[in-house]
């Protein structure tokens, strides 16, 4: 994308939660894992890795949802949307569910991963897929990609 637009402006359904985004993704992704499924009651679920220091709350106290453990997912208190979650560990981003946004339309998967518990119909444009995750050593290829390719693939 030539030009992120950025701040975005962001929230869950209900409005009580609202968030800011001032840096661009590392990464798009779509997880077809079975918790995926179930946590978003749909095919998959679609995240933008955010680097944290460009991610805020404005608005509203999100708190912890799914099954409590070490990945922490937030959701809104009121209306139950799960807004975002921060993987252990890797507290440098946040994995913001991007229709979050007052606006998703820029939004496309680079990367698919969790293809071995995909439903058979489900597909997405993503430009890579994995069985599971992406072994860690190819974050820093697949985000200098996705960096370099984002002029193309979200025009």
């Amino acid at each position: 994308m030539k030009d992120w637009k950025l701040p975005w402006e962001g929230g869950c359904r209900c409005g009580q939660v609202r968030l800011r985004i001032t840096v661009p993704p590392l990464l798009t992704m779509a997880c077809h894992c079975t918790g995926c499924q179930r946590m978003s009651s749909s095919a998959y679920s679609l995240s933008a890795a955010i680097p944290s220091d460009g991610f805020q709350v404005t608005k509203g106290e999100p708190v912890i949802g799914g099954l409590h453990g070490d990945v922490r997912h937030f959701f809104c208190p009121h209306c139950m949307s799960w807004m975002f979650t921060r993987p252990p560990g890797m507290d440098w981003f946040v994995n913001l569910r991007p229709t979050m946004l007052d606006d998703p339309s820029w939004f496309k998967p680079f990367i698919e991963t969790f293809t071995s518990e995909k439903l058979a119909w489900a597909s997405t444009p993503a430009v890579h897929s994995y069985e599971g995750f992406p072994p860690f050593e190819a974050y820093e290829g697949l985000t200098k990609e996705f960096a370099e390719t984002a002029k193309t693939f979200f025009a």
